[in-house]
C-alpha cells in the first residue's frame, strides 16, 4: 500500500512537471529571425491562439461541462449541482497543479462575490433580468451557486493570459481613477432599474480613460501591442459568444428566450465589454501584475 501510494505520488507530481514543461515551452522562445512575411504571420498567429486556448483553460473545461451534461443531471444530481462540483474541482486541480497561485485564488474568489450579488439582485423581483429555471440544493436566493464561476472564468482567462502572453501595460490611468471607475460600472448594473442606464456616459469615462493605454505582448519572439481599448471590446464580444452558447443550452433564460431560443441581443456586448474592464481592474491590484503596469508620472 505504501508504495503504491509513492507511485500516485510520483505520477501527480509527474503531471504537474508536465504542465510547467508545457508553459515553459510556450512561454521561453528564443529569437527567429529567419521568419519574415508571411510565414512569421503564420507562426505568430498559430502561437497566439494556442496561447490563448490555454489561457481559456478554466473557461473551456468549464464550458464543455456545459455541454456534456444532460439537463436531468447525472446520478441523480441536478444539471446545476453537477456543474458546481465540476467546476470547483477544476479549480482546486489548477490551484494543485500551481497553474494559479494562492494570491491568483483570492482575486478569483472574488470575482464570485461580485457575480453572485450581482445574480441575486438581477434574479430577484417580480420581472427578473433573467432567470435559472431548473432545481437545484446549492441554489441560494435562487441562484446556482456554480455561477459564480462563470464571473470567475473571466478573471482566471486574465491572469493566465498575463502571464502566457507576458502581457506589459503602458500608459495605465492611476490606479484611483481606474477604480473609481470600476465601481461606477458595477454600481450602475443595480442602479439602472431605478435612476436610468448611464453605461454609455461610463463608456465614454472608460473611454476617455484609457485612450492612451497600449497592451504590449508577446505571441511569440517579439512584442506586438494594441489599443487597451480594443482588447476590452475583444473579449467582451467572445463572452457574448459564449452567453448565447450558455442560453441555447437553457443554463439560463432571458424574457424573450422562454418561449423559444433567441439571440442574445448585441446591447448585452456593451455590459459585458464594461464587465470586463471591471474585471480588469480588480486583476491589475495583483501585485505582481502591478510590477507590469506603466503608469505615466
Amino acid at each position: 500500500m505504501q508504495q503504491r501510494g509513492v507511485r500516485m505520488t510520483l505520477v501527480a507530481e509527474g503531471r504537474k512537471d508536465i504542465l510547467s514543461a508545457l508553459d515553459r515551452r510556450l512561454i521561453e522562445n528564443a529569437p527567429h529571425p529567419e521568419l519574415t512575411g508571411f510565414r512569421r504571420f503564420v507562426v505568430e498567429f498559430v502561437m497566439f491562439g494556442i496561447k490563448e486556448a490555454r489561457a481559456c483553460l478554466f473557461a473551456g473545461l468549464f464550458f464543455v461541462s456545459i455541454f456534456a451534461v444532460p439537463r436531468a443531471g447525472l446520478f441523480g444530481i441536478p444539471r446545476y449541482d453537477v456543474l458546481l462540483i465540476i467546476a470547483l474541482a477544476i479549480q482546486i486541480w489548477m490551484v494543485w497543479t500551481k497553474l494559479e497561485t494562492m494570491d491568483e485564488l483570492k482575486a478569483i474568489c472574488l470575482f464570485h462575490v461580485v457575480g453572485f450579488v450581482l445574480e441575486a439582485f438581477k434574479t430577484s423581483g417580480a420581472n427578473p433580468s433573467w432567470t435559472y429555471q431548473d432545481f437545484a440544493y446549492t441554489k441560494l436566493l435562487g441562484v446556482p451557486l456554480f455561477s459564480g464561476f462563470m464571473y470567475a472564468a473571466v478573471g482566471s482567462y486574465i491572469i493566465q493570459a498575463w502571464r502566457l502572453l507576458d502581457v506589459r501595460i503602458r500608459h495605465h490611468p492611476p490606479y484611483w481613477m481606474a477604480t473609481l471607475v470600476a465601481l461606477a460600472i458595477y454600481l450602475n448594473f443595480f442602479t439602472h432599474h431605478y435612476i436610468g442606464d448611464y453605461r454609455w456616459y461610463l463608456a465614454a469615462l472608460a473611454i476617455g480613460l484609457y485612450a492612451r493605454t497600449t497592451v504590449i505582448f508577446r505571441p511569440f519572439d517579439r512584442d506586438r501591442q494594441m489599443p487597451m481599448l480594443l482588447a476590452f471590446i475583444l473579449i467582451g464580444f467572445f463572452i457574448w459568444v459564449a452567453e448565447n452558447i450558455s442560453t441555447f443550452f437553457a443554463i439560463w433564460h432571458y424574457p424573450n428566450q422562454l418561449g423559444a431560443w433567441s439571440t442574445v441581443h448585441l446591447g448585452k456586448w456593451s455590459s459585458w465589454t464594461l464587465l470586463v474592464i471591471m474585471t480588469f481592474t480588480i486583476v491589475a491590484s495583483l501585485k505582481h501584475i502591478r510590477a507590469t503596469i506603466h503608469i505615466p508620472k
